[in-house]
């Protein structure tokens, strides 16, 4: 007995299995229209303010820094501006001023960075293991100083380091302790000092933040294990926070490199910190006391050079360990 064949859709018309991918296909590609288009509006405001805030100034300090203010007929003549090239650049790579403020830079953030990181996670490991009693209170006491503003704070330091103002040296010195901190082997730590009471909070919740998001049950396990609170820290703990730690200290590094507030007003106080101290303070001064603009620009573009490939060469490192499965991941054998 033959069955009859099933009647043929008529002209010009979709199987209804074809009809409905067609409408997946459109609802999925309205999906994804809507999607890019919301992600572009809550995009817009941050690549907005990036190119205001960042990427014009930027581009308007290399292009001032590729010109320098002459004044021909012995410096008699109308001042007028004239391509230099990279001539500024060569002035600043080559001015001793500039690079021992590199250098003192370099040596205050191998005392600043380290010391900051390894303070603001041991206080983060005591406040998320309870050993430090009323913690809230801890927390805020510990915030507090980020509150103050920069400029506040080193006034305040400013005060504490001056000999016959600071009660803190009057009282060493009645110990028959004499200690000038704004003295050329103590002014880089009185500086370190400043900025560790200023953000060091600000560290440590951001390490805290972090410890709280690590599971209980590792850290529960590893005591089962038989692993004291000091073990279970270092290797359960720590390396769980490990992108928290290398955040820190690429914001850490950053900060320092453009260290400005403080050795500034340091300066009014003591002849050890000049008026190109650092950096940025060489910045502060060709612009605003020798008016050499071109100059300024040119120092602020190499600093902007350095910053960058000393923040990207710490991104590809902790990439890159990370990747290996960097140090202690091994577990807890």
């Amino acid at each position: 007995m033959s069955t009859a064949p099933a009647p043929a859709a008529p002209a010009g018309t979709l199987a209804p299995a074809a009809t409905s991918q067609g409408r997946t296909a459109r609802t999925r590609g309205t999906a994804r229209r809507r999607a890019r288009g919301a992600c572009a509006a809550l995009m817009a405001p941050f690549f907005v303010l990036l190119v205001l805030v960042f990427l014009v100034p930027v581009g308007g300090a290399v292009y001032l820094s590729f010109f320098s203010d002459d004044q021909p007929g012995l410096g008699f003549g109308p001042e007028r501006t004239v391509f230099a090239g990279l001539r500024s650049y060569e002035a600043v790579l080559t001015d001793p001023t500039f690079l021992a403020g590199l250098g003192t830079t370099a040596l205050y953030c191998l005392i600043y960075v380290p010391t900051m990181v390894a303070l603001a996670l041991l206080l983060a490991l005591l406040l998320d293991s309870g050993a430090a009693r009323l913690r809230r209170t801890a927390q805020l006491s510990l915030f507090l100083p980020h509150a103050v503003p920069g400029i506040i704070a080193a006034v305040i330091w400013l005060y504490l380091y001056t000999p016959g103002l600071s009660p803190v040296v009057e009282l060493l010195g009645k110990g028959g302790i004499s200690l000038d901190l704004l003295g050329v082997d103590t002014v880089l730590p009185s500086l370190v000092n400043i900025a560790m009471w200023s953000n060091l909070g600000y560290n440590v919740v951001i390490f805290y933040a972090a410890l709280q998001a690590v599971p209980r049950e590792l850290t529960e396990a590893a005591l089962v294990d038989g692993a004291g609170p000091v073990r279970t820290a270092l290797r359960v703990k720590v390396p769980l926070v490990r992108s928290s730690g290398v955040m820190v200290v690429m914001f850490t590094l950053i900060w320092s490199l453009q260290l400005f507030t403080e050795p500034m007003l340091l300066s009014q106080a003591t002849p050890v910190v000049g008026g190109r101290y650092t950096p940025n303070m060489y910045i502060y001064d060709a612009a605003f006391t020798r008016n050499n603009y071109g100059l300024a620009a040119a120092a602020s573009v190499v600093l902007l050079a350095v910053t960058v490939a000393l923040s990207y060469g710490l991104s590809r490192w902790s990439n890159r360990d990370s990747r290996t499965g960097g140090p202690g991941e091994e577990g807890l054998g």
